[in-house]
């Protein structure tokens, strides 16, 4: 779903900039992700999702203005860090792109969007969350997922309600993404009925956790929650299974990734892990999906991993946006309505039929 989703962001990059990309006959979109880091495998995956998204655009032969075109991507690489995401926000802009793909994270998205706004480039983020991105009141600022209000909230009211789990522990990463999504959920289940029995803190790099999840041991928790990514979720499931905290472990789409099983190892319990993703599809869209996992994995060599076929829809909205300037506005930072879909299972289990869909819309609670 992630790819399908960058080429709808060159789409709607293009779109916004018909004017300029009219007189030239390469169209260059940014990217921008962590290629390097303890989550580069969701940034490479965002990356090849665009890549794919170019490769569909050229192979179109495709006209702006009666000239034609051809689609270049420039790539960038943000690390995960804030500084280095405007850094590189600087230099796409100098590079005078027609568009911006990125950034993933809330952290790095929401400091870059304001380079591009002053430049007067479309950015559009494949899985930044939190409300704060599209609430500053740029017109060049686009999200295609559900936010931490719609994505956290319908986590809490499920955990409570179908999941019937009333004791709730509360961990998270201290990101713009991490603390956003725990908040959310937090607020949610505790209106929902659930006991909050801690709140506890770590960081997006650490490794050790024997502390905190000692203290919450104590407690007694049925659900741990964690607002952070996988690569960090991963060594904690482990540690958790070492301490024997017995609870289910629940969080967003950062930990929703089959690297998620591996970093695990045997820490990770038959449906003991409920992830979302901020966006999924259901009915007719899984037979798309599927299709589009397909061709990737064809022409990209490449198993989707989270973020790709996001980062190919946003690649082909830049492209259509371009060519339609006059509806720009139907896409303006306030965003898209998203959903949220909760899993139970192994992450891995999305491709082997192992997952059981357990939730629903956001706007079904």
């Amino acid at each position: 779903m992630q790819a399908s989703l960058i080429s709808a962001a060159v789409a709607a990059a293009f779109s916004l900039v018909a004017v300029s990309a009219s007189a030239q006959t390469v169209v260059k979109i940014g990217h921008v992700g962590p290629l390097t880091g303890a989550i580069a495998h969701l940034g490479k995956d965002n990356e090849a999702g665009a890549k794919y998204a170019i490769a569909d655009l050229n192979a179109k032969n495709l006209t702006i203005g009666g000239t034609a075109v051809k689609f270049e991507l420039l790539s960038e690489d943000d690390a995960a860090d804030p500084k280095q995401g405007t850094a590189a926000a600087t230099k796409l802009a100098d590079a005078k792109v027609a568009g911006v793909i990125g950034h993933l994270n809330s952290g790095t998205t929401i400091p870059a969007s304001k380079i591009y706004h002053d430049a007067g480039i479309p950015q559009i983020s494949p899985s930044a969350t939190n409300p704060k991105y599209t609430k500053q009141g740029y017109k060049t600022a686009f999200r295609v997922v559900a936010h931490d209000g719609q994505l956290g909230g319908t986590l809490g009211r499920y955990a409570v309600k179908d999941l019937k789990l009333k004791s709730v522990a509360i961990i998270d990463d201290r990101t713009a993404y991490g603390q956003g999504v725990a908040d959310e959920f937090q607020k949610a289940a505790k209106a929902a009925g659930a006991n909050i029995v801690g709140r506890e803190y770590t960081n997006d790099k650490a490794t050790d956790f024997n502390a905190i999840l000692t203290k919450l041991k104590g407690a007694k928790p049925d659900l741990v929650f964690y607002g952070g990514m996988d690569a960090v979720a991963g060594p904690m499931l482990r540690q958790m299974k070492q301490l024997g905290v017995n609870a289910k472990f629940m969080g967003g789409d950062g930990i929703c990734t089959a690297e998620l099983v591996k970093l695990a190892g045997d820490g990770m319990a038959d449906n003991q892990v409920v992830c979302a993703e901020a966006g999924g599809v259901d009915g007719a869209g899984v037979a798309k999906l599927n299709a589009f996992k397909d061709g990737f994995k064809q022409k990209m060599g490449l198993d989707v991993q989270l973020y790709a076929l996001r980062g190919h829809g946003r690649g082909h909205y830049h492209q259509a946006s371009d060519r339609r300037t006059d509806r720009s506005d139907q896409h303006r930072s306030s965003g898209r309505q998203g959903s949220s879909g909760c899993w139970q299972g192994h992450p891995s289990g999305r491709e082997a039929g192992r997952r059981q869909w357990q939730g629903a819309a956001a706007a079904g609670y």
